[in-house]
């Protein structure tokens, strides 16, 4: 028998990003010069592959979100790369990047927040498909219908106003106007951070659900690592805008390499008082990100930091299989 055909088939890539930077500049004096910028995002290189949930987590102010947003274009791009199906797309004009508004969509953590309380939950949803579809009247009435019923809501949900919804509804009607052009990449922007717990379980559920039926391929931004651990395939730790330890997610909890990533996961709560962990307590705050440190953004704070981590910043690099991290002394 070949070898080569009992070789699981090798994963699709859907997005990749190349050193993307994003800088917000610091204006200053009468004449609003740029003095210095606030280094959001630096040099994030990462791909996601094609029906797979890539975690992104990290603290406040460590960039996931700019990250998310600048990859769907909300905020524009300082320097790198991001192709999307194969395709670079940072330079495309309004009229190119259309076609990729449909491709991919985002889920944010305050539904509440991105709809709008005068207007009808139904009319709402309608709007994606009367701007981007050649659909009747009747036809988008059926379809939007159809997308509440596949989100867990009812049709006659449709004539409500979002404050008739609990957060819960709320968060599942987001839901359903991000998958409603058939994206083939969501973004999920902390999208179950506000909901109970309970309700957590049955929006992952969904998400988990639609993502099997549809393959649908999900950048999941959060603060709650056990969510994460639960949701993901592989995980991506930020600090001050930097990648600094990626892999699956059995062998990011299990074995962390980067002395960040163990301080995060010390933090979770155990169970039990038998699997209690020693806490790895960072001293200080996050450096500032228009006046980072040199050398290791992270040395600032770590408890094992060394002369050369105070001089060199390391390389990015696999040091196990799919497992990579941005230490010197990686343990």
């Amino acid at each position: 028998m070949n070898t080569a055909e009992t070789l699981p088939p090798k994963p699709e890539i859907l997005l990749e990003l190349h050193n993307v930077k994003k800088y917000f500049p610091i204006k200053s004096g009468v004449l609003k010069r740029v003095t210095g910028n606030v280094k959001a995002v630096e040099s994030v290189s990462l791909k996601l592959y094609k029906g797979e949930s890539l975690g992104v987590v990290g603290e406040s102010g460590c960039g996931k979100s700019t990250l998310g947003r600048t990859i769907l274009g909300l905020e524009d791009l300082t320097d790198g790369k991001i192709q999307f199906d194969q395709q670079e797309i940072q330079d495309l004009k309004k009229k190119e990047k259309k076609k990729f508004v449909k491709e991919m969509q985002m889920i944010f953590q305050d539904p509440y927040a991105s709809l709008n309380p005068r207007q009808r939950v139904g009319h709402a949803l309608d709007e994606v498909f009367r701007m981007h579809t050649d659909m009747s009247a009747q036809e988008r009435k059926t379809a939007v219908m159809d997308l509440l019923t596949e989100v867990g809501l009812k049709a006659e949900h449709y004539d409500r106003y979002p404050h008739e919804f609990s957060g819960g509804q709320r968060q599942r009607i987001g839901i359903a106007r991000a998958i409603a052009l058939n994206p083939q990449f969501i973004i999920c922007d902390e999208a179950v951070s506000a909901l109970d717990v309970s309700v957590q379980a049955q929006v992952l559920k969904l998400l988990k659900t639609l993502q099997d039926k549809y393959n649908l391929s999900y950048l999941f931004i959060s603060h709650d690592l056990g969510v994460v651990r639960y949701f993901c395939d592989r995980v991506l730790v930020m600090y001050l805008g930097n990648t600094v330890e990626m892999g699956d997610v059995s062998s990011i909890f299990k074995n962390p390499l980067h002395p960040y990533t163990q301080a995060l996961l010390s933090a979770i709560p155990r169970p039990t008082v038998k699997a209690k962990k020693e806490r790895v307590r960072l001293v200080g705050e996050m450096p500032n990100p228009a006046n980072p440190p040199t050398g290791c953004p992270f040395h600032t704070r770590c408890p094992i930091a060394q002369e050369v981590c105070k001089v060199d910043k390391p390389e990015f690099i696999e040091h196990r299989e799919n497992h990579f991290a941005a230490c010197h002394f990686p343990g």
